[in-house]
């Protein structure tokens, strides 16, 4: 996702859990505003939109949310005439949580409310997020709200082969690589992956590992990602990815170029087909950049239900 520089970028979410059967989800009404709206907040130097959905719910709320499939943006001109496009996501609130979490009115939020789909859509101020409302119901029609995401990411910025006189796979990330692999950690642990799977290569062990150390996920490594193992038939790499969906965990894996379009080529077998363009887009990934394939949870053959990727965050100047 990258936009204009001069575009104020945001990000939120629709917060839902299932009460006596029936799912309600959060609006909130806002103080300076004064007016009832979706939970979000803008982007912070340095911050992916993903984390700063996670960030702002919390802040707005305090829930503590994972993200689950992406809902799409709206785009529209503040007061300033300035854009401004806000990315969503659904998120399923533990109702225990929901319950127990204290929330008091501040400068931002005065109240919090949960609703059925159709009443919050009688309640919502604008007809932008009603559209990210029905975007939402046609999600948890089709029994594909609940998700768990495959992660694809590719190793940062690293030292190029001719200026390293040793083995490729201890070839390191350069500064900028290590910037990327920093930049990148606090997005992928929006999504909530308990385990990384990485090639043992250095460069992809160092992107990883700043991930690692903010999430306590599990890391493994595994040679079957590995550029030093690349085979055309990639049949090493898809198992890599079955075994993942087959058991149905979050998982990030860290890889690289020529890799990736193996294990989406698997994933989207696997999934049975996904958005074409958002898949290709993953194929491609730059240096540092990440995709995340969201796989139903509740089906008995998990489907690919929606496909987004991340470049690096901007590097704030000092």
């Amino acid at each position: 996702m990258s936009s204009s520089p001069e575009t104020v970028v945001a990000g939120g979410a629709v917060c839902w859990k299932i009460v006596d059967g029936e799912v309600r989800v959060l609006l909130v009404h806002r103080t300076q505003h004064k007016d009832i709206s979706l939970p979000k907040g803008k982007v912070d130097p340095g911050e992916s939109v993903p984390e700063t959905a996670q960030r702002e719910i919390l802040e707005e709320t305090g829930l503590h949310i994972i993200l689950g499939p992406y809902l799409g943006r709206v785009d529209y001109l503040l007061p300033s005439k300035k854009a401004k496009e806000v990315h969503y996501w659904a998120s399923e609130v533990d109702p225990g949580e929901a319950e127990r979490t204290p929330f008091e009115s501040n400068d931002e939020i005065y109240a919090l409310e949960w609703l059925g789909i159709k009443k919050a859509m009688k309640k919502l101020t604008y007809e932008h997020d009603g559209d990210i409302l029905e975007n939402f119901q046609a999600l948890f029609d089709s029994g594909k709200a609940r998700t768990f995401p495959i992660i694809l990411l590719r190793h940062g910025k690293a030292m190029p082969p001719e200026n390293w006189d040793g083995p490729d796979h201890t070839r390191p990330l350069l500064h900028r690589g290590l910037l990327q692999a920093r930049n990148v950690a606090a997005g992928i642990k929006a999504f909530g992956p308990s385990l990384a799977v990485s090639s043992p290569a250095a460069r992809c062990l160092a992107t990883i590992e700043p991930f690692i150390e903010i999430s306590g996920a599990e890391l493994k490594t595994s040679k079957a990602i590995s550029q030093d193992a690349y085979e055309s038939k990639g049949t090493k790499a898809s198992a890599a990815i079955e075994k993942r969906v087959a058991k149905k965990t979050p998982t990030v894996f860290c890889s690289h170029g020529p890799v990736l379009p193996q294990l989406v080529s698997a994933a989207a077998q696997i999934g049975h087909g996904g958005p074409s363009k958002a898949l290709e887009k993953a194929t491609s990934l730059s240096v540092g950049s990440f995709s995340v394939i969201h796989f139903s949870k509740d089906t008995d053959n998990p489907h690919i239900v929606a496909v987004e990727t991340h470049e690096p965050p901007a590097i704030p100047k000092k």
